[in-house]
C-alpha cells in the first residue's frame, strides 16, 4: 500500500519544516507551548500532533525516540515549529482573504483517493466502495485518521492559495524570453546525428545454425522476417521481423556488428557475424545516412515552453522573496512556554539573523 497518506497529513512530510521562531518578551498563555502573531498554538493540539506521530512510528514498524534523545528533542522542536508555520499560513491567509472551505479538502482528498487507489493499469476500474476501502486501510497501514488527513491537506491548500496569491499577475515579456533563448541557444536544439543506416538482423547461439539460416537466405532472402521471428534470440527484433528499432547508430552496437553493417550493399544479407551475444545474420534495410550536424530549434517552436520556465522562475523567487519578509515579521511575534523553545542552533530566526548579518559585513 502507497505511503501517501503521510504526505497530507498534520505531521506533513515527517515534520520537516522550515518554520520561524523567536522568544521575544510576550507572554505565553499557561495551556499553550507558544504564541505567534495574535495566535496561541494550544498544548492540546501540540499533544495530539505527537500523539500522531507515536501512532504513525508504531503503524509503520518504527521505533520512536527514547525520551532524553536527542531525537526525541528535535522531533518535539519539530512539532512545535510545524503547528507555528501552520498558525503563520492561517494568519496570512485570513489577511488576504484566502479561504479554504470544507468541499475545497474533499475535493482534493478525492483526486488523491482517485490517483492512489483508483484505476490500475490492465485492470478494470474499481467501485468507489473499492477505493474506500483501499484508502481505509492505506489509513490503518500508516496510523492516521481520516479526520488528521483532511486536517493536513486543509493547511496544504492554505499554502498553496496563499503562495499562488503572492505571484499572481506576473507575466514575462517576448523580450525576456527572446534574450533567454539567445544564452541558452545551446538548450533548444536537435542534437548531431551520427551516420546510420536501416537493419535487420537474426541473432542465434550456434555457428551451426545460423550458417544454416544463412544458405536459406541466400537461396530465398524474402525468408529473413519469418526466420527472425522463428529463431531470433533477441526478443524485440524478432516480433518484428528482425528489424533494430531505430536502426543502426555508429557507436549503438559491438564493433564487429557495426563493421558488418555499415560495410553491406543495401539489401545484402551478411554471412553469421559473431559478437558476445552469438552469431547475427544482418541485413542491410536501406542506404547509409551520412551524419547530421546539430540543428538549433525555432524559437517559435520552443516559446511558450520558455515562457512556462520564466513564469515558474519568477513565481518560485517571489515566494521565496514573500517567505523569508514572512519569517522575519513573525520572528518578533514569538515566544514559547518554558520546554518548547528550539534547541540550541534550530532556531530558524536566530539561523535568519545570523545569515542577515553575515550578509551586510
Amino acid at each position: 500500500m502507497k505511503r501517501v497518506i503521510l504526505a497530507f497529513s498534520g505531521f506533513a512530510l515527517v515534520l520537516v519544516v522550515a518554520a520561524c521562531s523567536g522568544g521575544g518578551p510576550r507572554s505565553v498563555p499557561s495551556d499553550a507551548v507558544a504564541v505567534v502573531g495574535d495566535k496561541a498554538i494550544s498544548k492540546a493540539d501540540w499533544d495530539a500532533l505527537l500523539n500522531q506521530t507515536k501512532q504513525n512510528y508504531k503503524a509503520t514498524n518504527h521505533a520512536f525516540p527514547k525520551p532524553g534523545s536527542v531525537e526525541l528533542a528535535n522531533l518535539r522542536a519539530n512539532v512545535t515549529q510545524f503547528l507555528i508555520t501552520s498558525s503563520e499560513y492561517e494568519q496570512q491567509a485570513a489577511k488576504m482573504g484566502v479561504k479554504v472551505t470544507d468541499n475545497d479538502v474533499t475535493a482534493r482528498l478525492d483526486q488523491i483517493k482517485q490517483q492512489y487507489y483508483g484505476s490500475t493499469p490492465g485492470q478494470p476500474p474499481p467501485s468507489k466502495q473499492k477505493i474506500e476501502q483501499r484508502y481505509e486501510a492505506a489509513l490503518k497501514q500508516q496510523g492516521f485518521t481520516d479526520q488528521e488527513v483532511r486536517a493536513g491537506i486543509k493547511l496544504t491548500l492554505f499554502r498553496e492559495k496563499v503562495q499562488a496569491k503572492v505571484a499572481h499577475g506576473l507575466t514575462v515579456s517576448d523580450g525576456q524570453i527572446n534574450d533567454y533563448y539567445a544564452k541558452h541557444k545551446a538548450d533548444y536544439q536537435t542534437p548531431a546525428q551520427p551516420e546510420s543506416r536501416d537493419v535487420s538482423h537474426i541473432l542465434v547461439k550456434s555457428k551451426t545454425l545460423a550458417d544454416k539460416l544463412y544458405s536459406r537466405l541466400q537461396a530465398n532472402p524474402k525468408l529473413f522476417p519469418k526466420l527472425a521471428r522463428q529463431y531470433s534470440k533477441d526478443p524485440s527484433s524478432a516480433k518484428a521481423g528482425g528489424v533494430l528499432a531505430g536502426g543502426d547508430v555508429k557507436g549503438r552496437f559491438v564493433k564487429s556488428f557495426e563493421k558488418v553493417a555499415f560495410s553491406l550493399k543495401t539489401h545484402q544479407i551478411s554471412k553469421p557475424v559473431h559478437s558476445k551475444f552469438g552469431w547475427h545474420i544482418i541485413e542491410a534495410t536501406g542506404p547509409i545516412k551520412p551524419p547530421k550536424p546539430a540543428k538549433p530549434t525555432p524559437l517559435s517552436q520552443v516559446k511558450e515552453a520558455i515562457r512556462q520556465t520564466l513564469l515558474q522562475n519568477q513565481k518560485t523567487a517571489a515566494i521565496q522573496k514573500w517567505q523569508q519578509k514572512l519569517t522575519k515579521d513573525y520572528c518578533k511575534t514569538i515566544a514559547y512556554q518554558a520546554g518548547y523553545a528550539p534547541p540550541p542552533g534550530q532556531d530558524p530566526c536566530k539561523q535568519q539573523s545570523t545569515t542577515s548579518s553575515s550578509s551586510t559585513t
